[in-house]
């Protein structure tokens, strides 16, 4: 059928809630000013969640899950898009709260819109994705603490992830000296192709962290919260910062 267009969708049971394939049209949508056709998005950690029912991520149903996508914009009536405009979309409550980007199609706000850059394409915008974009804003924010590649080392936790990874190889690029902390040793060589400068094992990290340790980060980049965050905070140095 020409009017319908392949979704994946989560929906409410009495056994909690279930994840089908299924075909859905234009008025299964939900509100929003532009209609974008969707051309690649990104599998997160968040959405693994949200399509197992393993955490509460999607919060209102039926929906179709996806935090982030990029696509051509098919209808607006926001004048900042045009039919034909490259855009891409991350957050905003996208794949929790509104459908967002496993389906053929998604209607959202413009706000929440931001034209591909030149010299992208649709799909090196979803390989970025996500977890590249929170990573460049950790690069950004430790940057604009003013913290510089001589301070000192970089921390980074959950290297091996999706933000800690690409956070690591940003970093390094820039001239930074950055230790990976990592609970999977046999990622070792990987995160020292990506420029790490050598690697810690996350039980380093898990003892109840004291009020104060000793100063050994000039800044560190983390993903891990909880205990792992409390006992970074404690070793960063007078005037570092914590991009968290």
């Amino acid at each position: 059928m020409t009017d319908t267009f392949p979704a994946y969708l989560v929906e409410k049971t009495d056994d909690g809630q279930a994840l089908s394939r299924t075909r859905i049209g234009l008025d299964d949508l939900m509100e929003g000013d532009v209609t974008v056709s969707v051309e690649w998005s990104t599998l997160n950690y968040k959405d693994g969640l949200a399509l197992t029912g393993a955490s509460p991520v999607v919060r209102k149903f039926p929906l179709v899950p996806g935090i982030d996508f990029a696509g051509t914009v098919e209808s607006s009536d926001d004048p900042r898009f045009s039919p034909g405009d490259k855009v891409v979309l991350n957050g905003w409550g996208v794949g929790e709260v509104h459908s967002g980007g496993y389906a053929g199609k998604a209607r959202v706000k413009a706000d929440w819109l931001v034209p591909l850059p030149e010299g992208l394409s649709t799909r090196q915008a979803m390989a970025v994705g996500t977890a590249g974009y929170t990573a460049m804003l950790c690069v950004m924010a430790l940057q604009d603490h003013g913290i510089k590649p001589q301070d000192g080392d970089i921390l980074v936790t959950g290297a091996a992830g999706g933000v800690g990874s690409i956070a690591t190889a940003i970093l390094a690029k820039l001239g930074y000296r950055v230790i990976a902390v990592t609970g999977r040793p046999e990622q070792k060589e990987f995160l020292l192709s990506l420029g790490a400068a050598d690697i810690a094992a996350r039980s380093d990290f898990a003892d109840k962290a004291r009020p104060l340790g000793r100063e050994l980060w000039a800044g560190a980049v983390d993903v891990a919260g909880g205990n792992t965050l409390a006992n970074v905070l404690s070793q960063v140095v007078r005037g570092g910062a914590v991009a968290a």
